[in-house]
């Protein structure tokens, strides 16, 4: 079925065209040292864990998890199975993180992964003990009584090792229900062609029973995969979900039952083949639609109007369909039958002369065929990049642009990410959007009423995006930026993590070992500052600091609050005081 495809739209009044750099603050950042009584649970992959899936989705799991609903409270897991929670209220006072609950030893796993945690509302958990056992707890109002025990109140077995990736809570019809959403890699016997793993995102539903007395599973839903997700989350209420990955989801199973193609869904033509071929002139556009055998012209479905245009048979979803490239000039547009096979469709151009890369942006079901007046024009226009010798005269010239010569950060993922919604009735995509060389980031829970945001590179720029799922016409909106952060994060080889507060006040990167890198919004200056270059006055001024971290243990957890960054490494939890609101 055919989702349409979206932009993301760029709110121009946060970004600053005038920002010039970072200036290095020598400010010291007080730190405070919390000592563990035991190492953290780090649990390292196995050689048969060798994918760089398992690297993005285990090896670099994030051990720290921050409570959104509390400020300055953290939570993790140490080797003894307990889960610690540390609640600052005065830095100079720290105490010992405090056990809220314990996990039941469970040596019958082969491969186990790291535990994880999620914190759904303000008084209940999701936990995982990383051998495939789903523990939800309530844990009171955590706030005013952090140091109150944990009570489970759904512990199930839930199949194959996971992490839990997103949870929420919501009640509907007098009913509380828990929705978690599960990340596994797994061995995949039809994927010999790969690296003989599939990515699998379980959405489970648990409702409460007998007036809350006893929680069961209600659904299990399940989607693969190709690639781990940069971003996945669940919408209020469990309403949809929100995948941004390299690679496309699809719903496969639902409660334990594979999924058939809907019936309303796009007629088979053959998957394995484009579902069109299309290609251009200087004045027209022409595409050749493949159709389902034995469709008569009766059946064709066909409208071209405000620059979208739709394709299909009728009673069935349309098998191409979306806005184009460019405007076209619909009276002198026409469609054909040809050999009972495929529907020809001819689009005006009403710019003549422009080239469209794409005939419906975002959309790569279709395959370009370059026609000899197109291969003509194009060779035309390159000719002056072409010479016989690489480098015919060295001497008098510059040598050519070489890429080896090229920093990372001027680099982008080869990959194109998307970013899906699927209906949560459905699990079919609803809306698509072509992340194109917007390279991710980081994600953050700016509101914990509303769903995690996404943090995105535009150009060197990083902008933080806050999904609306219940606006389907601004789906996403752009609250956020960190000027030059995109560039900035790109040149750190050895970061491991990267953040912001859920204030947008400062953005950090983490390395894998000791430093810890500050970025903070512009401020205004008390001095009076002069560009020398632009003869102008500078009026604000954009720090960054750098805090060393007393200890040689890697970094294996990595959150910031409004007021405070917190680094856990195997043996201690750092508290670096960024702000002082």
């Amino acid at each position: 079925m055919s989702s349409p495809n979206y932009s993301l739209k760029v709110n121009r009044e946060l970004l600053d065209p005038n920002f010039e750099s970072y200036r290095l603050s020598l400010d010291p950042i007080p730190s405070y040292n919390v000592e563990l009584d035991a190492a953290v649970e780090e649990v390292k992959l196995k050689e048969t864990q060798y994918t760089l899936d398992h690297v993005r989705a285990f090896g670099m799991y994030n051990y720290l998890h921050l409570d959104p609903w509390y400020p300055d409270s953290v939570f993790f897991v140490d080797c003894k199975g307990r889960v610690l929670n540390l609640t600052v209220t005065l830095d100079t006072a720290l105490g010992k993180p405090k056990e809220v609950f314990r996990l039941s030893p469970d040596g019958g796993c082969e491969e186990p992964l790291c535990p994880s945690l999620s914190l759904p509302s303000a008084s209940w958990a999701a936990l995982s003990d990383g051998t495939g056992r789903l523990y939800l707890l309530r844990t009171s109002q955590r706030g005013e009584n952090s140091h109150l025990q944990w009570e489970p109140q759904f512990n199930q077995q839930m199949g194959e090792p996971f992490v839990i990736l997103h949870s929420l809570a919501h009640v509907q019809g007098g009913v509380h229900s828990l929705e978690v959403l599960l990340l596994r890699v797994q061995k995949d016997p039809q994927e010999s062609k790969g690296s003989g793993f599939s990515v699998t995102l379980e959405w489970i539903t648990v409702a409460a029973q007998d007036q809350g007395k006893r929680y069961e599973v209600r659904t299990r839903r399940l989607l693969t995969g190709k690639s781990v997700p940069h971003y996945a989350a669940l919408e209020p209420q469990g309403r949809g979900l929100m995948v941004a990955s390299e690679k496309p989801f699809a719903c496969t199973h639902l409660d334990g039952k594979a999924v058939e193609t809907p019936a309303d869904g796009a007629p088979e033509v053959g998957a394995a083949d484009p579902l069109y071929f299309w290609q251009q002139t200087a004045e027209d556009v022409t595409v050749s639609v493949r159709m389902p055998e034995g469709f008569s012209k009766d059946q064709v479905q066909f409208r071209l109007a405000g620059g979208s245009l739709s394709v299909g048979v009728q009673g069935f979803a349309p098998i191409l369909e979306g806005a184009l490239h460019a405007a076209v000039d619909p009276e002198a547009s026409a469609w054909v039958i040809k050999d009972n096979k495929s529907l020809e469709v001819t689009l005006q151009k009403l710019e003549e002369g422009s080239t469209w890369p794409e005939l419906v942006p975002g959309d790569g079901r279709g395959e370009y065929v370059v026609s000899e007046e197109q291969a003509a024009l194009i060779h035309e226009r390159l000719t002056y990049l072409t010479v016989d010798d690489l480098n015919a005269n060295g001497e008098a010239e510059k040598p050519p642009c070489n890429s080896q010569e090229l920093e990372d950060c001027d680099g982008f993922p080869e990959d194109s990410s998307s970013l899906t919604h699927f209906d949560g009735g459905t699990l079919q995509p609803t809306q698509v959007v072509n992340l194109g060389s917007h390279q991710y980031l980081f994600t953050v829970d700016a509101d914990p009423s509303e769903m995690p945001c996404l943090c995105l590179r535009h150009d060197v720029d990083a902008l933080v995006w806050q999904p609306r799922p219940a606006q389907p016409d601004a789906m996403w909106e752009h609250i956020a930026t960190f000027n030059a952060l995109g560039y900035v994060q790109a040149s750190k080889r050895d970061k491991k993590f990267s953040t912001c507060a859920p204030d947008f006040s400062y953005a950090a990167l983490g390395e894998c070992l000791r430093r810890t890198f500050i970025y903070r919004q512009p401020a205004p200056v008390d001095t009076v500052l002069f560009n020398r270059k632009q003869g102008r006055q500078v009026g604000q001024v954009a720090k960054q600091q750098v805090a060393s971290l007393d200890s040689a243990d890697p970094v294996l957890g990595f959150r910031a609050s409004n007021e405070r960054l917190f680094v856990l490494t195997e043996k201690n939890l750092f508290v670096l005081k960024v702000n002082n609101n």
